[in-house]
């Protein structure tokens, strides 16, 4: 019987991280400079990331080294567990083989630290102080306030407003760690005071906090921003995820035949997804690769491929990716880390040529497979994989409907211990849902799209 924690030693760690750019089928589409509508060049991202970083988002090499200094943080933390879901299997009476990659065994209790170690890294080895970034459910400013307290780093956090006042204690967490705070749309920024005299009551989205945080670190050359998702070095440093998951499925003999993950930004997807997609353009495994996504903001399954900012304001340079328009405030749903109105050129390009599927979920559905996860394999998930858990386990249902015994994999991304109140209000029955049939919604991703730069 396979065992229910596939753990790989600690000297079995990864050192490399895999850059996907190497061996795409086909290459993505530039980068573009939102004034010139040329290809961005490493002058133009001088203002915002370390010389390091910038290189690692043009790359073609198909690994990187990891720094000492980082796999000494990692340590910490990595290897993280595979589980085989034994209990979660008997409670579906499902033949298939269920194993998720846990991520939310690290400080932050997500998968975030894998790139904020290395961003927090770079950083501080060329000569920056401080480093400004945008959250939304709380887990990638938790880990860039963990990450920069390793280096010696300041580190100031503009978060949604629907979460900051939602997940009051993912506030507190970055506090401990050492991060200054604030909600987003702020009175502290020209972007933030923007939006409140348009909307005093605005609940906030990615796009605005990520204006908020560059504009405060172009004003300062020892200020960087930092991005935890979405960018192509981003989602290399994910990859030590999917990594392990390789190994520990060799150790018990199996592969996948579908992985599932959620996607938002799409670097916990892309971080599982890529090694096996190398895998896979090398012959040597078959999976589907499933992309989930919130039906309240559907990038993928119901975006537009186009060029578009990665901010509100429009202060980022212009990325090729499935987009509902940067304008677009998403509803302010409990799976904040999934309220993006983008996704990675990266997961975007790999979704418009075919070499993945997406579906979209109501979070309604995907709190009840996070209760069924609890109370059957012990782990509260957070708001965001519960939508990787629910097609995970759609999955299983179609696998006994059919006698199929397939693998899958999911990952786990991170526990849901600072979530409950997302909890509390599924199972006290105050939870509504948003759909793409909603009107409304149709109406407002419509009128984001019509603000799509002209390239």
């Amino acid at each position: 019987m396979t065992p229910t924690k596939i753990l790989l030693p600690e000297d079995e760690l990864p050192t490399r991280w895999y850059n996907v750019l190497h061996d795409l089928p086909t290459p993505p589409p530039p980068v573009l400079h939102p004034g010139t509508g040329q290809p961005v060049g490493p002058d133009d991202l001088a203002p915002l990331f370390p010389m390091d970083l910038i290189m690692q988002e043009v790359s073609q090499d198909q690994y990187v080294d990891i720094p000492g200094e980082v796999l000494d943080v990692y340590r910490l933390w990595r290897p993280s567990p595979l589980y085989r879901a034994h209990r979660l299997e008997k409670a579906l009476d499902t033949p298939a083989r269920i194993y998720y990659k846990y991520e939310g065994v690290s400080p932050a209790g997500s998968h975030k630290p894998n790139t904020a170690v290395p961003q927090a890294y770079y950083n501080a080895k060329s000569g920056v102080t401080k480093l400004t970034t945008e959250t939304g459910a709380g887990q990638w400013g938790t880990a860039l306030a963990f990450a920069c307290a390793q280096y010696g780093l300041e580190c100031e956090v503009w978060q949604v407003r629907a979460s900051y006042d939602q997940k009051p204690y993912r506030r507190t967490m970055m506090e401990v760690f050492g991060a200054t705070v604030h909600p987003s749309p702020s009175d502290l920024t020209e972007a933030g005071r923007k939006i409140l005299a348009e909307n005093p009551d605005s609940t906030g989205s990615l796009g605005i906090a990520i204006s908020e945080a560059v504009e405060m670190a172009v004003q300062d050359p020892t200020v960087h921003y930092a991005l935890g998702s979405v960018l192509n070095h981003v989602l290399l440093h994910q990859t030590i995820i999917g990594e392990e998951a390789l190994i520990q499925l060799a150790m018990v003999g199996e592969t996948p035949d579908l992985l599932i993950g959620c996607t938002g930004g799409g670097s916990n997807f892309g971080g599982l997804a890529f090694p096996f997609l190398r895998e896979k353009w090398a012959g040597r495994m078959a999976p589907v690769v499933r992309a989930v996504e919130p039906t309240a903001c559907p990038s993928l399954t119901q975006g537009t491929y186009a060029y578009d900012f990665g901010d509100t304001l429009g202060m980022t340079p212009l990325m090729k990716m499935h987009t509902l328009g940067h304008d677009f405030v998403p509803d302010p749903i409990h799976a904040g880390g999934l309220r993006y109105h983008g996704m990675s050129p990266l997961i975007s390009h790999l979704y418009e040529t075919g070499e993945i599927e997406a579906i979209a979920k109501n979070q309604s559905d995907c709190f009840a497979a996070g209760v069924l996860f609890a109370r059957t394999e012990g782990i509260v998930p957070a708001p965001e994989p519960t939508h990787a858990l629910a097609a995970a386990i759609e999955e299983a249902q179609r696998c006994k409907e059919f006698g199929e015994e397939k693998v899958i994999l999911t990952a786990l991304c991170g526990h849901g211990h600072l979530d409950l109140a997302a909890y509390d209000a599924y199972l006290s029955g105050a939870m509504t849902d948003r759909s793409w049939d909603d009107a409304d919604l149709q109406a407002s991703v419509a009128s984001a799209l019509e603000k799509l730069p002209a390239v």
